[in-house]
């Protein structure tokens, strides 16, 4: 009997919509319901390819006996955290301020009036081992609500006070020493061995990459190159990287990249495109390059729906097992390849009679083997293999913020290349969103089914203004240019603190929530407040508009004070200081007949403004019929020239 997530749309929710657990979405009916029973409310958030949450709904939301003490006691509300991620926002930071840490699946318990009174992750079922189980939490919370009710709610108010207590310090200038200090945590933390940032588990953090390799490049702190290259080659070795179907997976749980948390995000393999590449503009190392390109055909082939949309995520788990999907057995692989290629290919990717991982293998190359390799049909066949004999659950929702993200990665991938496909998917993309993610100014979070669903938060917006910069970027048609000031424009009607500085989550189109949360920091996912900075900062120095600039200082200030406690945390927000305090050169191409764009273009460097003409302008013209570059730099132009002085790389 189906509960009322039935008609839901995200596909966290319909997993659980058979569940003898009445279920209800975020909404009012839910609160309604329990102000009228007077029961507390149980809020369950987690997200469809979360391994744990696919484990606790099989050890205790199917369990009838559970389910029957949470029908009968609570009211219990179920949120995809993709699709919701002010409430994920919200109550996170009140399981971490009441546990000292957070994850999913994340379990809350609040009163009807949504003011949380106790917070916890994942629950066994039963109790053991002086871990609280599921049953038996239930069962005293309920005694709790209705012999002590008071007190509960009296914690609950607490609780709030706590977490609203905001610093109120407020940076009237920017930093401009917090980069150093971030640059040095990270050298205090790296991992000289394996690659990485302290222990496990290791997650890739490719905005933390990208920084170091901008901050080394700006200030010749060659270590920063060094750890960001060390890092990025010892994830393309580890398992971490798909080595047969390509594509990363969330994380390593150990400290060598071998073993990874297999789920596979499209927000991490969007990120990491731009990392590898920019490393390979930086080094000109071919292993970095061949990872990006990988990277993207991956999202291409597995993540992408017909119309040119990107979805979230696919599965850890294949027929209820753990990495299944991505592990083989020796001789299944000498069975497939036949014995001397199988033979030949298991000593290239670390496979064994014993294994590396329960008995099975998880392909890797920290073997120190070569990186680009000749296996490409061994690889296509053992794909094939495992696509038919295990099935991955996919995630099939369109998110406007993961999409902005994997737009940006390709249109930077296209700028390293020149290679149009990658400019083609990034367009498409964008228009898909253009068409079912936006209704004028306005953005959607979620598109599914032919539906659209919740109107945008902070990181929508920041996002997308962000992937439509990087397509004016790769192409300079001035439509994406003014569309990226409209859509920006309306994030800061919507999400602006008018009497303070930065932006909150959400906004006047958003539900009202206990708290409104006005996030900084970078985890998994760089903030939307960082990502506006950046935004403010490269619409001053495309348009040199004066009033980007006072928006720029005032959100890079205010991003100072919020930062300096901890500046390893906030590195987009770093990459936007950077820009700011050393903007790109610019860089203006015009084109002989000879001369293709897409070559000239991969030939270029990525931190820099590049526009590129067909033929001659008013202002720019050929050098004796021949292209010509036009170079400025620290308010210098030099004198044009016929030859590409960007030949030798970045």
């Amino acid at each position: 009997m189906s509960n009322h997530l039935k008609d839901q749309s995200s596909p966290y929710l319909l997993q659980h919509a058979e569940n003898p657990v009445d279920w209800y979405p975020w909404g009012e009916e839910a609160f309604a319901k329990a102000k009228a029973e007077d029961k507390p409310v149980f809020l369950s958030i987690g997200y469809s390819t979360c391994h744990w949450c696919h484990v606790m709904e099989q050890e205790s939301f199917e369990n009838l006996e559970i389910a029957e003490i949470l029908n009968k006691n609570f009211v219990s509300i179920k949120v995809d955290r993709e699709e919701r991620p002010d409430i994920d926002s919200v109550y996170m930071s009140v399981c971490q301020a009441l546990t000292g840490n957070g994850g999913w699946p994340m379990s809350i318990f609040m009163t009807p009036e949504q003011k949380p009174f106790f917070a916890g992750t994942y629950f066994p079922p039963i109790s053991s081992r002086g871990i609280a189980g599921m049953h038996d939490l239930l069962i005293v919370i309920a005694e709790q609500w209705k012999c002590n009710k008071e007190e509960l709610i009296l914690s609950a108010e607490r609780i709030l006070t706590h977490i609203r207590v905001e610093d109120g310090s407020l940076c009237e200038h920017m930093d401009t020493s917090l980069p150093d200090a971030a640059a040095k945590i990270f050298a205090e933390s790296f991992d000289e061995k394996y690659g990485g940032f302290g222990g496990a588990p290791k997650f890739p953090s490719p905005h933390n990459l990208l920084f170091l390799m901008l901050y080394a490049q700006i200030n010749g702190k060659k270590d920063g190159f060094a750890m960001a290259f060390q890092t990025l080659e010892s994830m393309r070795r580890g398992g971490i990287f798909d080595h047969i179907g390509f594509g990363f997976s969330r994380y390593s749980t150990d400290k060598y990249f071998l073993v990874p948390h297999f789920e596979k995000m499209l927000y991490d393999n969007a990120l990491l495109v731009m990392a590898y590449a920019v490393a390979y503009k930086i080094s000109g190392d071919e292993s970095f390059l061949d990872t990006a390109e990988k990277t993207a055909a991956y999202v291409l082939r597995d993540l992408t729906d017909k119309d040119g949309a990107f979805y979230s995520a696919q599965d850890a788990d294949s027929g209820g097992v753990e990495g299944r999907f991505y592990t083989w057995r020796y001789e299944d692989v000498l069975r497939l390849l036949g014995k001397e290629r199988g033979r030949r290919f298991s000593r290239h990717f670390g496979i064994t009679e014993r294994g590396n991982y329960e008995g099975r293998n998880i392909p890797n190359l920290l073997n120190e083997n070569e990186i680009v390799d000749s296996f490409e049909g061994e690889k296509e066949l053992m794909y094939a293999y495992r696509k038919t004999h295990y099935k991955l659950h996919l995630d099939d929702k369109i998110l406007t913020s993961w999409n902005s993200l994997m737009i940006c990665g390709l249109a930077l991938l296209y700028r390293t290349t020149g290679k149009e496909m990658y400019l083609k998917a990034a367009v498409r993309a964008q228009q898909f969103v253009e068409r079912n993610l936006a209704y004028g100014n306005t953005l959607y979070v979620s598109f599914r089914n032919h539906i659209r669903f919740v109107k945008g938060f902070l990181d929508e917006y920041a996002y997308y203004t962000a992937a439509l910069l990087s397509l004016y970027e790769a192409t300079g048609e001035e439509a994406y240019l003014k569309r990226a000031e409209q859509i920006c424009k309306e994030a800061r009607r919507q999400f602006a603190d008018e009497g303070g500085s930065g932006y909150f989550l959400y906004g006047e189109g958003n539900d009202s929530l206990i708290m409104k949360p006005k996030e900084t920091y970078d985890g998994a996912l760089p903030s939307g407040n960082s990502v506006m900075a950046y935004c403010f900062v490269r619409l001053f120095q495309i348009l040199g508009d004066q009033k980007y600039e006072r928006l720029a200082k005032k959100q890079l200030a205010f991003l100072s004070g919020e930062a300096g406690g901890y500046p390893a945390g906030h590195c987009m927000f770093l990459i936007a200081l950077l820009f700011y305090l050393n903007p790109p050169r610019k860089i203006t191409v015009v084109l002989s007949e000879e001369d293709s764009g897409e070559e000239i273009r991969k030939k270029l460097p990525i931190y820099a403004d590049v526009k590129i003409f067909a033929k001659e302008t008013e202002e720019y013209k050929l050098i004796n019929g021949k292209t010509a570059y036009y170079v400025c730099e620290d308010h210098t132009c030099l004198p044009p020239a016929s030859r590409n002085p960007f030949d030798l790389g970045a």
